[in-house]
């Protein structure tokens, strides 16, 4: 029985089914499949229903993921106060917010692959709900996000940038006051389920300005090449790292006292990869310029 048997068979259980755990895994659909069967001769026990179109884990197969879990943890961590720095090695995923794959992401990886060339690193993209519920079930080891509602017991939340709120315009619109802009120009609404969005709505509304809303975009990158030619305007988080769209628009600031936007990196308490991202949350904070921050993780 090998670990890469073991691991297959965990994703399976995390994502639920042989192709969502394939992505995984990086391997193919039927190479799961032929893991799977491997595995279950190799055990001389079956752990699938395969009576459906899509096999299901039956209760032997459930019943065996606890002990693989153990097993991978035991062997993931089995060199740490060993060989020093044991786990900057091997494979890590990472969720991130499709706002942070432009500058923020490729930028804290190449620094910290500089350092250690032998790591594999996987980036997921997603909304942050959904990378909170793959970083909950081990689907993914960290993901960078904006700051939950609420941080679940088993998960730990490291601080990297605060991002404050500006009014972004295309560069050809030379007003400067803010409230005069918002109130005369067409607005671009980040989608309100967003913490951005949430964020913005809240502002405009403590700051009793009326938009004229003609546009509500999902992602701050769509937004921003719609400023950018002039559709309207909007107000979001002032990107750390910026890509080179929103580096191109007028960033008009809203005041000493803006609301912000807290990015942070998601993990599960009890990883056995802590130390690699650790270096992570170090490597993002020197990338976007926050690095002195010095707040210690939450948790509940």
């Amino acid at each position: 029985m090998s670990i890469t048997l073991l691991r297959t068979l965990v994703a399976v259980a995390d994502r639920g089914s042989f192709a969502s755990a394939a992505d995984q895994v990086c391997v193919t659909h039927a190479a799961v499949g032929q893991q799977m069967k491997r595995l279950e001769s190799q055990l001389r026990v079956d752990l699938f229903d395969r009576s459906q179109k899509s096999p299901q884990l039956n209760a032997t197969g459930w019943a065996l993921i606890p002990k693989a879990r153990d097993v991978l943890h035991a062997y993931d961590t089995m060199l740490e106060g060993v060989v020093g720095e044991a786990r900057l090695y091997g494979e890590l995923s990472l969720g991130a917010m499709p706002s942070t794959i432009g500058g923020l992401v490729p930028q804290s990886i190449k620094r910290l692959i500089r350092t250690f060339p032998d790591l594999h690193i996987r980036v997921v993209p997603g909304l942050a709900d959904d990378l909170i519920e793959q970083v909950e079930r081990s689907g993914l080891d960290t993901a960078i996000l904006s700051v939950p509602d609420s941080i679940p017991h088993q998960l730990t939340w490291h601080l990297v940038a605060k991002e404050p709120l500006v009014l972004i315009t295309a560069p050809d619109i030379h007003e400067t006051d803010p409230v005069e802009i918002l109130q005369t120009q067409p607005f671009i609404r980040h989608a309100r389920q967003t913490a951005a969005g949430k964020l913005v709505d809240q502002w405009l509304s403590e700051k009793n300005i009326t938009v004229r809303p003609t546009m509500e975009m999902d992602s701050l990158e769509t937004l921003a090449n719609m400023v950018s030619y002039n559709l309207g305007v909007s107000v979001v988080p002032n990107l750390c790292v910026p890509d080179p769209t929103f580096e191109r628009l007028r960033k008009i600031p809203l005041g000493p006292h803006a609301p912000f936007r807290e990015l942070g990196l998601l993990t599960r308490a009890d990883s056995p990869k802590t130390k690699l991202i650790e270096r992570l949350v170090e490597e993002v904070r020197q990338t976007s310029g926050q690095a002195p921050h010095v707040d210690p993780p939450l948790r509940d």
